[in-house]
């Protein structure tokens, strides 16, 4: 097995002998995890941020080992101007849920609970597979409690 703990700068671009390494989204997002490529080789991963869909990652003589992101289900929602697309990533971001941003349309994951708030809303949408990058930023939001309890667990 590999162990990739530091991405060396490669230039980002057409690669000649590509290997792909194809992973879902989810695990994509984490910083430790392990995958096999295409061509049998293992890999075990350990960085400081997490990887995106394309990068090679790895050379290793004339192969360059390349992260291939799995499509998954996502729900295309059509805009037709700035504050109707604020309005509907308010709406999908109320509900915790990650969105990815187009010119004209708006990115979400394909979940059941997405999908009802937009038939309730008689939003328009699309169903779609596709590569789906998520805004980073997004999924770190939660509404804990931790400083209220640190304060109280001081007494």
């Amino acid at each position: 097995m590999i162990i990739i703990k530091n991405l060396e700068a490669f230039d980002q671009g057409d690669y000649q002998n590509e290997v792909s390494l194809t992973v879902e989204r989810r695990v994509l997002a984490k910083r430790r995890w392990r995958g096999q490529a295409e061509d049998g080789t293992e890999f075990g991963f350990d960085l400081a941020s997490p990887l995106r869909n394309g990068i090679c990652f790895h050379r290793l003589g004339c192969r360059n080992y390349i992260i291939d992101q799995m499509p998954e289900s996502v729900f295309r929602i059509h805009y037709s101007n700035q504050r109707e697309s604020a309005h509907r990533a308010w709406q999908v971001g109320n509900l915790h849920f990650p969105a990815q941003f187009h010119n004209g349309y708006l990115l979400v994951e394909g979940d059941y609970a997405v999908r009802l708030m937009l038939e309730r809303n008689q939003i328009p949408f699309d169903e779609s597979t596709e590569v789906f990058q998520p805004v980073m930023a997004a999924s770190s939001h939660h509404h804990g409690n931790g400083k209220l309890l640190k304060y109280l667990n001081m007494w």
